[in-house]
């Protein structure tokens, strides 16, 4: 499976344990960020997540304001596939 370097590394942020979040804004402007382990916080592309998700490698809990994101089962393995890639 071919990603971007953009998804690419959101992905490998969420299996290290930082949490992609969805912040919307009561006008109607929504965020995407990664909350890091360490406290930090990454902006990260609304077009790089709304990809990942409609490829079926995030899910998400379509909460308001602020919806968190979770691997699933193809992007668990899709990320496999890159460790592999790596190893080769």
């Amino acid at each position: 499976m071919k990603l971007s370097a953009a998804q690419e590394a959101i992905l490998l942020s969420m299996t290290k344990g930082d949490t992609l979040k969805s912040h919307r804004h009561l006008d109607g402007v929504k965020v995407y960020q990664l909350h890091r382990l360490d406290g930090s916080i990454a902006a990260a592309h609304r077009s790089t997540v709304e990809a990942l998700s409609k490829r079926g490698l995030i899910g998400s809990n379509h909460k308001f304001p602020v919806a968190a994101y979770w691997l699933t089962e193809q992007g668990q393995t899709a990320i496999a596939e890159l460790a592999q890639d790596d190893r080769a």
